[in-house]
């Protein structure tokens, strides 16, 4: 009887601790994402801006019937499987580098971290300086070496790329540390067997690390798919979604909508469809720490 009163006290004590966080983050998150989901189903525009009468899923409807909305869908998959992927190869490249160094490993994690803590802001705008047409330091670079000049930003051919390498740049950092963190804990008896069993260093690789890393991996993937997916700053700094729609990702599409066409109600409707896909990126996420454990 004791027991029962001692934990029913600790499970008031826990929430009584908790609800100052739990209220601020409903009043926060909460009371937007209701009012957005209101928005989604309803006839507001910019133009003429009341809730009802409320339409149900015409504003879906009329998103997904325009092709530009598949053509974003498909820019943002193909980025974010792009960026995903130089991330990872950098990252694991960079970390199974650190892994093997013993003197100044904080100094060279401390230099790595910089372009992470850096606001995709303040990289966008750095970068969009560097790539400048006429005056950027990459042109001055090009012609010294006798190439040509880039349009990096302004070319539909180079624009989706050039941001790709930019995120990559910034984001590597975060996949390196996570990855380092993965081949730290690893276990040095499996690579002591392989030693003495004669298997060279790529097969230790290949036949070890992969497989041991693979959780580690995963978790690092499907973090950085979410937040390619959710991608915003570096398209609206660096190109518009410009030139054309060549880099109009879904979340800057949603903004268009929304703010440039005057329709927050179909703004909304396409934030929604990000925000289920990065749900569904979300629940993988969690089944993968779960099959983990």
């Amino acid at each position: 009887m004791r027991f029962a009163a001692l934990a029913d006290r600790d499970w008031r004590t826990g929430w009584a601790f908790a609800a100052p966080g739990l209220i601020t983050l409903a009043i926060v998150m909460g009371l937007p994402l209701v009012y957005a989901a209101l928005i989604s189903v309803s006839s507001l525009t910019l133009l003429k801006p009341m809730l009802q009468p409320f339409v149900g899923v015409k504003n879906f409807a009329a998103v997904m019937s325009d092709p530009l909305f598949w053509d974003a869908l498909w820019l943002t998959i193909k980025y974010s499987v792009v960026t995903v992927a130089g991330e990872f190869v950098l990252g694991l490249g960079v970390a199974l580098m650190l892994n093997r160094v013993v003197t100044m490993k904080p100094v060279y994690f401390a230099i790595l971290t910089i372009p992470m803590a850096m606001s995709p802001v303040s990289v966008a705008l750095i970068w969009r300086m560097l790539l400048q047409p006429n005056l950027g330091i990459a042109n001055q670079l090009l012609e010294s070496l006798g190439l040509p000049r880039v349009d990096w930003l302004g070319d539909a051919d180079f624009a989706l790329w050039t941001m790709a390498a930019i995120d990559i740049w910034q984001q590597t950092s975060f996949v390196i540390l996570i990855l380092a963190a993965g081949l730290a804990s690893l276990p040095r008896d499996p690579y002591e067997a392989a030693e003495v069993d004669g298997a060279s260093p790529l097969q230790q690789f290949w036949y070890i690390t992969l497989p041991m890393l693979r959780p580690v991996a995963a978790i690092a993937v499907i973090i950085q798919l979410i937040n390619e997916f959710r991608t915003y700053d570096l398209p609206y700094i660096l190109t518009k979604g410009g030139p054309g729609n060549s880099t109009e990702v879904l979340s800057f599409f949603a903004y268009r909508r929304a703010f440039l066409g005057l329709h927050l109600n179909e703004g909304a409707a396409a934030a929604f469809v990000l925000l289920l896909i990065v749900l569904g990126l979300t629940v993988l996420f969690f089944a993968t720490l779960e099959r983990r454990r």
